[in-house]
């Protein structure tokens, strides 16, 4: 482990004091970790279920080791950079984070898999991914560049637009739209509409200004991110979608190797004991994200089974086939999920 970040877990030891193999025997007995996500912040009750997520985690990893890991949260960027956040933990320099795994596509090409669009269409389909051949992969592939899985969490997500609703492809033609990864962005190129690529915490100035007519995100985003103030119609997911995304709560595995067995199996059995309200909130979400809407005096509908099959072929067409010609990782990948539809 580095020397620096022992120092920014180690609260009250100085490696200045203590030899580096004492420093390292103290980190494995008590530690505090540092959680980060770009999402807003709240409380245990109240707020982005991301956020409540994180914090139920960590309080249940505190109860389960005694207190020996504790946890310092960071919501809404305010520890670093959105985008810094996944090349950080591969380093060594950030413990954990919850993240849109497709944030992480330009340094891992495999990871877009997370938000592939049209290939994942339920939740029940979604976390199944965990026990089949597609998750075993894709946890392999993570740790092997440093990543540990800790919370598998799925959300659904629509379009909120400035104009009109985006409903079927012929609807995007030539809107500045966001999509959220480069594999969604090419279905939305195909059907004639200009991409606009930011984090989800930057879309409603961007739309605010006109700079983006419409962006995809999940339900929970919409709501957070207040977009309904600057959107005069919203595409729901929840009665069913073609933009599922893969956001887990991760940890750097150089850090997670360095913790005792007895830890990392509390951090484990609690990041899979978080799975269940993850999914209940997101589809909670996807209820509440149209009321909200509607309030707003938004324009609210639902997407049929026969817009979802459009955007799906076009998808196989275009972004699927260009992520499988990636490499054979990206290969294996496509072919082992598709076995789920």
């Amino acid at each position: 482990m580095q020397r620096r970040h022992l120092l920014q877990t180690l609260g009250g030891l100085t490696l200045g004091t203590l030899p580096f193999a004492a420093a390292t025997s103290a980190f494995a007995q008590s530690a505090t970790l540092k959680i980060s996500h770009q999402f807003p912040g709240g409380t245990l009750k109240d707020g982005d279920f991301r956020d409540r997520l994180v914090r139920q985690f960590a309080a249940d990893v505190e109860k389960r080791t005694k207190g020996a890991l504790k946890f310092e949260i960071y919501p809404g960027s305010s520890l670093m950079k959105t985008n810094a956040q996944f090349s950080s933990m591969r380093k060594g320099a950030l413990d954990m984070a919850l993240i849109p795994l497709s944030y992480a596509g330009g340094e891992i090409p495999e990871v877009n898999i997370g938000l592939m669009p049209g290939l994942v269409v339920s939740y029940e389909q979604a976390y199944g991914w965990k026990s089949k051949p597609v998750g075993a992969e894709l946890d392999r592939v993570l740790q092997a560049k440093g990543i540990q899985l800790i919370s598998w969490i799925w959300q659904a997500g629509g379009v909120a637009s400035r104009g009109k609703p985006i409903i079927d492809p012929e609807d995007a033609k030539g809107m500045k739209i966001r999509g959220g990864s480069r594999e969604v962005d090419m279905i939305l190129k195909e059907a004639g509409a200009s991409v606009v690529s930011l984090p989800s915490n930057e879309i409603y100035a961007a739309m605010q200004t006109g700079a983006m007519d419409a962006a995809m995100t999940s339900s929970t985003s919409f709501i957070s991110f207040r977009l309904e103030e600057v959107a005069k119609a919203l595409t729901t997911g929840r009665t069913g979608a073609y933009w599922f995304m893969f956001e887990p709560l991760m940890m750097s595995k150089q850090i997670f190797d360095a913790l005792p067995k007895d830890q990392r199996d509390a951090i484990l059995a609690v990041g899979a004991d978080m799975e269940k309200f993850a999914m209940e909130a997101a589809k909670k979400d996807d209820v509440e994200v149209a009321k909200v809407y509607e309030k707003a005096g938004a324009k609210v509908v639902d997407l049929s089974a026969a817009s979802i099959k459009k955007w799906q072929a076009i998808a196989r067409q275009t972004a699927w086939k260009d992520y499988a010609a990636k490499n054979e990782g990206s290969a294996k990948l496509l072919a082992l999920a598709e076995q789920t539809l």
